[in-house]
């Protein structure tokens, strides 16, 4: 039987979704990785959260019913990769009504895609929903529970309500499962006791799926699990979670948890956990958005792809977990490079690093030693390209950063476990289980070899590693490189600190420039200031033209004749919003921020330093602009 691919998922949800005869929805592409103007999280890992401003109140220029497949990245999933159903990139299917229909008809489209379009065998199929908070008055969800019951009972199906399934286990007959806070209710703070005055939130119904209906034990990833009672929610590889529809339903005041006016529904599908159960196979590394990169893997290596659904983080070493590592991480690493990231130390730039030498790490583990990962990221594009055409095209620039960063890795690698052996064998021959904080910091200092990659080795030979000495040492060394640094530069605000200072003044006045001609879609993707040149990436999708190009310094120059007065305010993180104020926002603002006016014309988030007026600044000129990567381009200028 053919498999049913990802892109045959995908085109029938949004089909489905646009064409809804009672409630058609506005499909709209997906955001990028990196969030735009979100300090609270370096990636975009939910469907909902670029929808959140819509679900909070703001009208959607689309309408009420909105439609997507999200792109989505989970760093914190990085360690989880190598069992049969965690991957760090996924897609998330979604649907939102913004004030329009609520629970029971979202059950009802759920239950005619899940069951009519998908064709799926409901006798596989199991929900769970809120069991209410008594302490803050808030009811069990009857409604979905009725709603779910009346489906199953519409074609002979019983759907008894299950209460204690994680004590007792399921009984027959039981599809509906009421679980607590923890893991039926969704508000971006948590559990409802800890919502914030103002938060809004609500329960969810969850939708699973079983790939063992029989309990035969064959697909429990852990073995530990075995012998333990089984529920939709034991996370023993049996029932998969596809699916969750969130209820928008309640705000916290002064006076507790109170009913919203506008309730809305949020729905986020997983799209290889929904075709991993059209394909009734759990192993979500057997979908076909894989196939052409194991067989690249399996030609280089000598090696052949089993689907060993046992397979755990406690298997580290084995070939599938190698080849889930290296297929998850390097298709995260395509995307996120495809979307502006490239790999470095700082922030997001950091994982797209970690991520491709794991995969590097990892190939030693079935026998490839050479240069491989932008063969193997080449198929992603090729399968992605028709829906995310920016791969294509910003093609020759994913694969070079690929290759670039294996090629100064594997120098790396290769000395760095020489010598981590060394350091392992010691600690064995003097029955130590801790190899030092020392040990692990020179391993990082003389060899570049990641902490994470020493910890990963050391688990694998049942060590540990004194992260808190490690810690310590990393810190000190910091601080001294810092010193240095300051020692070096002491001349502060003169010479070439002058300078750059100007520069630093300048990309404010050329950011909305750039803004006043191109859009207000323009924002700051990243920036760098030297004594000589200010250069200076952001949000656009084609090549200035000259005339954009004249236009842009026209506008700073004469900014910079009209000696704007600079003047920084330090507010509230929400005012300088507020304000308008622009920027890269990120996590390192705290609840207090710095904004700089220059005059009326910017208003931007930053650290500083600046002049005090624009007015002997020099003449802005462009002396470059040229492409990123899709969708970023860059500007190199200079002042004369």
């Amino acid at each position: 039987m053919n498999k049913i691919t990802l892109n045959q998922v995908r085109n029938m949800f949004l089909q489905h979704m646009r064409e809804h005869p009672k409630y058609p929805h506005a499909v709209i592409s997906s955001a990028a990785l990196v969030p735009d103007n979100d300090p609270t999280t370096l990636f975009t890992g939910s469907g909902m959260q670029p929808m959140l401003p819509y679900l909070l109140g703001q009208k959607h220029p689309l309408g009420a019913r909105i439609t997507d497949s999200q792109k989505c990245f989970r760093s914190q999933d990085i360690e989880e990769v190598g069992d049969n159903r965690h991957t760090t990139f996924f897609e998330m299917l979604g649907n939102w009504s913004l004030g329009d229909f609520f629970k029971e008809e979202q059950i009802d489209i759920m239950w005619d895609f899940l069951i009519n379009k998908l064709k799926l065998d409901p006798s596989r199929l199991y929900f769970s929903v809120y069991t209410g908070n008594e302490k803050l008055g808030i009811a069990r969800d009857e409604v979905a529970i009725k709603a779910w019951q009346e489906k199953f009972e519409s074609i002979g199906l019983d759907a008894n309500l299950g209460l204690n399934s994680e004590e007792e286990g399921m009984k027959d007959g039981e599809r509906i499962f009421a679980y607590g806070d923890k893991k039926n209710w969704w508000s971006r703070s948590g559990v409802p006791g800890d919502m914030p005055v103002g938060e809004p939130g609500g329960p969810d119904t969850e939708m699973f799926y079983d790939f063992d209906i029989n309990n035969e034990k064959k697909t429990h990833a852990k073995s530990e699990w075995r012998d333990e009672v089984c529920h939709v929610n034991c996370d023993c590889g049996r029932f998969v979670e596809i699916g969750n529809n969130v209820f928008m339903q309640y705000k916290k005041t002064e006076d507790g948890v109170v009913e919203l006016d506008q309730k809305n529904v949020d729905f986020g599908g997983g799209l290889e956990r929904i075709a991993a159960a059209l394909n009734n196979d759990s192993d979500v590394f057997n979908l076909d958005v894989f196939d052409n990169s194991k067989n690249i893997l399996e030609k280089i290596s000598g090696t052949k792809y089993v689907s060993d659904l046992s397979i755990s983080f406690m298997h580290t070493t084995s070939s599938t977990f190698a080849y889930r590592v290296i297929l998850d991480h390097l298709r995260a690493a395509t995307f996120l490079i495809g979307d502006g990231v490239f790999p470095g130390n700082k922030d997001q730039q950091y994982f797209v690093r970690r991520l491709i030498r794991r995969a590097v790490r990892f190939a030693r583990n079935v026998n490839i030693h050479d240069n491989f990962t932008k063969e193997v990221a080449n198929t992603f594009i090729d399968y992605y390209k028709s829906e995310y055409i920016n791969l294509e095209v910003d093609k020759e620039n994913i694969l070079k950063a690929l290759d670039d960063e294996e090629t100064k890795f594997r120098k790396t690698l290769e000395s760095g476990i020489k010598e981590f052996e060394k350091i392992k064998d010691k600690f064995i021959s003097e029955n130590k289980n801790i190899i030092s904080g020392v040990e692990a910091f020179n391993l990082l200092q003389s060899f570049g070899f990641p902490v994470e990659l020493t910890s990963e080795l050391a688990k694998e030979s049942c060590l540990l590693i004194d992260m808190e000495t490690f810690k310590t040492l990393k810190d000190k060394h910091a601080e001294e490189s810092r010193t240095a640094s300051a020692g070096k530069f002491k001349g502060g605000m003169g010479g070439d600190g002058e300078i750059e200072t100007k520069y630093h003044t300048a990309t404010h006045m050329l950011h909305e420039a750039l803004r006043q001609v191109l859009g207000e879609h323009v924002y700051q993707k990243g920036s760098n200031i030297t004594s000589e040149r200010l250069r200076f990436d952001f949000s656009h999708d084609s090549k200035m033209t000259d005339e954009q190009k004249i236009k842009v310094e026209e506008i700073v120059n004469a900014q910079i004749k009209s000696n704007l007065k600079v003047i920084r305010e330090e507010v509230s993180y929400e005012k300088a919003r507020e304000m308008g104020a622009i920027g890269v926002f990120d996590n390192k603002y705290t609840d207090m921020v710095s904004v700089y006016h220059v005059g009326d014309f910017s208003l931007e988030f930053c650290g500083g330093p600046h002049v005090e007026s624009t007015g002997n600044m020099g003449t802005f000129k462009i002396l470059k602009e040229e492409a990123v990567s899709a969708g970023v381009r860059r500007i190199k200028a200079i002042l004369e």
